[in-house]
């Protein structure tokens, strides 16, 4: 994803992910963070509005970015192993405050999902919904309302369920060996069962 935005883009402070620990620079509005984690997937929802929990270091439990510099904010969530997506729950901010508000609509793989809109003036929050999406990751786009609005998150949760890891070579030979072994074995006991009747 790109990095919030904040004060060089007229925020009020800095809602960068700025505990991101994959690569890119976290104190600079809109810079690519790669590779890794952050205020997003921290499992810590905010727990009050921005203007309560944010702060000039960028260090705040939102990342926010503001229409007129990325209009559509597009985070894309990478696994080790195929995951099929049924529900994705996304903790925002629709304070109204600041102009600060939900997205208008969210794209999962580029297919807007289903959702009820938070009601005004609170955080929480939103459940989307719609086909299960099968793969390595998961792209979700927050669709702003209109020019000079701002998008708040804090968190977001991917449910559903994962495949099989592909064992790596040295794996697959030691589950070779182990069930090899253990067929031996199987093989000794029937044998020595035979002999003592």
């Amino acid at each position: 994803m790109n990095n919030g935005h904040g004060q060089a883009n007229g925020g009020s402070f800095n809602y960068w992910d700025r505990d991101y620990n994959g690569t890119g620079n976290t104190t600079q509005d809109d810079a690519p963070l790669t590779g890794g984690v952050g205020d997003l997937t921290d499992g810590f929802a905010a727990p009050d509005f921005w203007f309560d929990v944010e702060n000039g270091a960028g260090t705040g439990p939102y990342v926010g970015w503001v229409s007129s510099r990325r209009a559509n904010p597009a985070v894309q969530f990478n696994f080790s192993m195929d995951w099929t997506v049924e529900e994705i729950r996304v903790h925002v901010d629709n304070s109204l405050s600041g102009g600060v508000v939900q997205p208008l609509a969210y794209l999962v793989n580029g297919n807007a999902w289903a959702f009820t809109p938070l009601a005004q003036n609170t955080i929480g929050w939103i459940t989307l919904t719609g086909a299960p999406v099968t793969g390595s990751s998961v792209s979700l786009t927050f669709l702003n309302q209109t020019f000079e609005h701002w998008i708040f998150v804090s968190e977001v949760e991917l449910i559903g369920t994962h495949g099989d890891p592909i064992p790596e070579p040295a794996s697959g030979a030691l589950l070779l060996l182990g069930l090899g072994m253990l067929g031996g074995a199987v093989r000794h006991r029937a044998a020595a069962g035979r002999a003592a009747a």
